[in-house]
């Protein structure tokens, strides 16, 4: 590639320091070069490839509104081919890309998505429900049970039994065996990608990827046996779906979505309600305001009524503002000269759109480290200004769901038990795979929230 000077300025470091920088200091990493540079700024890969991060407005409206013939998403995501697959949504462009976004979108929204709301209440009950009083427990354990078992009954149709325990089993695995030290490392590079045996990180990641798919495709195999009619879970929804030329989806093409929709809606939203529970234990005023919101509820509320509380949707809002899942969107590669900014980019150029960085503007978000819910009660921001979901085209097809199932997640537990940490001292994120959580080992203890006198409790 041609170097170009028209592009921003930005770190000078070894490529090899800057890499470590970004998987152990993630944040760290966007903000000291910010700070430095500015909202725009470069670095350079070993091949001399240029990498710009972008985080203004108007720069993240270009890059969104782009047509899918300048900017390709897919070859810029082959990182995650190995467990997704070649038809992932995440891993398509162009038509393709479109074509696939139609067909799974409509599960996701509307009458659909609302008939999910009993299940994912039901399910929190029954796992809050074992919890022991006044014994500390690491509190995403199963913040990471809820949403996984969500998944499994909403995305899988799968109920209680023999095939739901093993599922989860194999996906709890995968997902601690991507999210520890060493395979955050295995994602950014390919020399530690190695199949060294069953014993090796990367090899018990293949191993268990192997076993999942084998679960994967003996239930796509079985569906297809069945009539799925009547059936309301995304898998058979996806199956009964046909694209415009009348054809349905393949085994391949279903094995791929569902390992899209596992990786992508169970790890993060896990994540963000661990975050939710800790900044509302953090601010006692928050935790008043909340419970006060769901003091107005009448009993056994439809989950609906509960999702549009104003101060609890905030509190969600905040909790993904101020520490979003994922640092960037998904990175773009130039096909085509494009213009961003004033900047002229040419091709090859890599792009990426910092979600951390857009969040911390002090231009759009004033003291953008405190944790206000009520910035989203006074005023509505852009798609541009906020996006913890990615945008465009792009944008996260669960988004909706998402929202949902942590807003009815929290309010049910937080109606019932009040949880609080053990240890009561600022934290910062630390990188879980391609996420942001919080660090391993936090310890919190819940005990039931007293009930006040002509006051419901939210069951």
């Amino acid at each position: 590639m041609e170097p170009t000077n028209n592009l921003p300025d930005g770190p000078k470091m070894p490529v090899f320091l800057r890499r470590m920088k970004l998987i152990f200091q993630p944040l760290e990493y966007v903000e000291d070069f910010a700070k430095a540079f500015g909202h725009s700024f470069t670095v350079w890969g070993a091949k001399g490839t240029p990498t710009v991060y972008f985080s203004h407005p108007q720069a993240l409206q270009q890059i969104f509104s782009a047509d899918s013939s300048q900017l390709e998403v897919g070859r810029a995501n082959t990182i995650l081919k190995f467990m997704l697959g070649a038809n992932s949504l995440l891993l398509l462009d162009g038509d393709s890309h479109q074509r696939q976004r139609q067909l799974l979108t409509p599960p996701f929204h509307g009458d659909r998505m609302r008939a999910y709301g009993e299940t994912i209440r039901e399910i929190t009950q029954q796992i809050s429900d074992e919890w022991k009083i006044g014994k500390p427990f690491h509190i995403r354990a199963p913040m990471q049970e809820i949403t996984l078992r969500v998944i499994l009954r909403v995305v899988f149709g799968l109920d209680e039994g023999p095939r739901l325990e093993k599922i989860r089993q194999l996906l709890n695995s995968l997902l601690e065996s991507m999210g520890s030290p060493l395979a955050s490392v295995g994602l950014f590079f390919r020399f530690i990608q190695k199949d060294f045996g069953a014993w090796s990180p990367w090899g018990r990641m293949l191993r268990l990827l192997q076993q999942i798919d084998e679960m994967i495709y003996a239930l796509i195999r079985e569906r297809r046996a069945q009539s799925h009619e009547n059936r309301q879970d995304i898998l058979s929804l996806m199956m009964s779906a046909r694209y415009d030329d009348g054809q349905a989806m393949t085994d391949e093409e279903l094995r791929d979505e569902l390992m899209t929709l596992l990786t992508a809606g169970h790890e993060t939203t896990a994540s963000a309600l661990t975050w939710a529970f800790y900044w509302v234990d953090h601010y006692p005023e928050v935790r008043d305001k909340l419970l006060k919101e769901l003091d107005t509820l009448g009993d056994n509320p439809d989950p609906s009524t509960v999702a549009r509380l104003p101060y609890l949707t905030a509190v969600c809002q905040e909790t993904l503002r101020i520490y979003p899942m994922a640092i960037n969107a998904f990175p773009r590669i130039v096909r085509s000269p494009i213009e961003i900014m004033g900047y002229k980019l040419s091709e090859g150029t890599i792009i990426f759109p910092s979600i951390y960085l857009a969040h911390h503007r002090e231009e759009t978000y004033p003291q953008s480290k405190q944790f206000r819910p009520e910035r989203f009660l006074e005023r509505q921001f852009s798609p541009y200004e906020y996006l913890p979901f990615g945008g465009g085209n792009r944008r996260c097809i669960g988004l909706a769901f998402a929202q949902y199932e942590m807003k009815l997640v929290l309010a049910t537990i937080l109606s019932r038990f009040q949880v609080s940490l053990v240890n009561k001292r600022p934290l910062r994120p630390v990188r879980r795979g391609l996420t942001l959580a919080l660090p391993a080992g936090i310890q919190t203890v819940a005990t039931p929230v007293q009930k006040r006198a002509n006051t419901p409790v939210l069951v």
